[in-house]
Formats: C-alpha cells, structure tokens, sequence
C-alpha cells in the first residue's frame, strides 16, 4: 500500500499538472504575500522570485524581524514544492508547496521553531538583487567608536574602514558588552552622506549619516532599532 504522505504529495503533483500547464517558472516567479503563524501573533512575509538565466533568484522582507530585502538561498524548486532559506542567525527557513487555488501553504521556520505559512502572489517579482561594496570618503577612513545601549547593558562599537580599490570599501565592527564580537560585514555602502554598515549572517546593521564629524545614525538587531552616534577615535 502507499503511504498516506506519498499519495498526498502524488495527488498534489497531478493537480499542480493539470492547474498549471505552464512552465514552474511562470507559475513561481512573482512577489508572494502572506503570514506566518507565530504564537500569539502574525509576521507579514514578502517573497519574491524569479528565474533568471537558468537559477532560481529571490530576495524576503520581514518587517516584523528586521528583514529588508535580503538575499535568498539554498532555493529548491521541484513542482509543487519550493524551499528557501535566509543566511544568518535568524534561521529563516520556509518549505512550501503550491495548492490548487495558486498559493504556496507550508511552514515557516525560524531557530526550530515551526509556524504554518500562508503565501498568495500578488504581482510580478521585486527581487532586491545584493548590493556591492562603494569606496568610502577620505575623511571616512580609520577607526570610529562610540556607546549604545540594548536590552539594558551597555555595548561599545569600533568600526575601522578601509578603502580597497575596486572592491570598494572593507570595515572592521566590534561590539564589546559581555564579550568581544568581532562580526563578519558583508556590505559597506557610502551614497553621499548616507553610510551603511550590514553584517548579514550575524542579523546586525548600522545606518548614519555623516556631519560635522560625526557618525549620526542606528544600529539594528533583528526588530531592535537603537541610536548610535560615532566619532573618529584619536
């Protein structure tokens, strides 16, 4: 006899087939809305994907956990299911599988915990593609330090940049409160006065502005937004 899963997911490939004649890359690509159930309350999750030259691309946002735009990964196509991850500590993981009203219903995990996921699509796709890393002004260059608090403990930030050449800049950021964190920075970015700072994989970013000799802006951590002001260390 067949398994009940194996015959669930027979039928569920036979309807994909006869609802959706069309090629998975036409039924898949496009911006996909929807929830995921965590106890006592709903994230709002924004999927998008598209085929591009053969692969399979894709970016999330989740404003509820600080999620902007961030590359997807590990993206699994095998009609009706679709899996992709988000890089980093957050653990963001979604199994989904395409049902016969055209939405994507499966489960959303994040640091082992399960949630129900819900998708629909609404549009054609949105993906944010990953940004590069810009030189950074002179006047930018060397090390800057500077105090926030979080969750009740004071934490003290160093942020060392250097210009590269055509890889444009790289940055050193440490967070010093219990322990010493030295974090991986995938981007430095500088559009005029405007300086970012993300360390993706640890789920960890700064945003300010330079004036006046300061480094005016927040750092983020996850839904957490706290200000930060830095200033060039003598």
């Amino acid at each position: 006899m067949i398994a009940a899963d194996a015959l669930l997911r027979l039928i569920a490939i036979a309807i994909f087939a006869a609802v959706w004649p069309c090629r998975a890359e036409e039924v898949l690509s496009g911006r996909w809305e929807g929830t995921a159930r965590i106890p006592d309350s709903e994230l709002n999750v924004i999927v998008d994907l598209a085929h591009e030259n053969g692969a399979w691309i894709g970016s999330m946002i989740i404003p509820g956990l600080g999620v902007k735009g961030v590359p997807l990964t590990d993206i699994t196509v095998k009609p009706p299911d679709v899996s992709f991850a988000v890089k980093g500590t957050l653990g963001i993981r979604l199994k989904l599988r395409l049902d016969a009203n055209s939405n994507m219903i499966g489960t959303f995990d994040q640091a082992g915990n399960h949630a129900p996921a819900a998708l629909k699509k609404t549009g054609p796709p949105q993906v944010e593609l990953p940004l590069r890393n810009t030189a950074v002004a002179k006047e930018l260059e060397g090390e800057w330090k500077g105090d926030y608090e979080m969750l009740g403990y004071t934490r003290h930030v160093s942020m060392k940049f250097t210009n590269r050449g055509p890889g444009g800049a790289a940055a050193e950021f440490v967070i010093v409160g219990r322990k010493n964190n030295n974090l991986p920075v995938d981007l430095v970015m500088q559009e005029g006065d405007l300086v970012t700072v993300d360390s993706h994989e640890i789920g960890i970013s700064f945003e300010g502005r330079l004036r006046n000799g300061k480094l005016t802006g927040a750092i983020r951590q996850g839904a957490i937004e706290t200000p930060l002001v830095l200033e060039h260390a003598k």
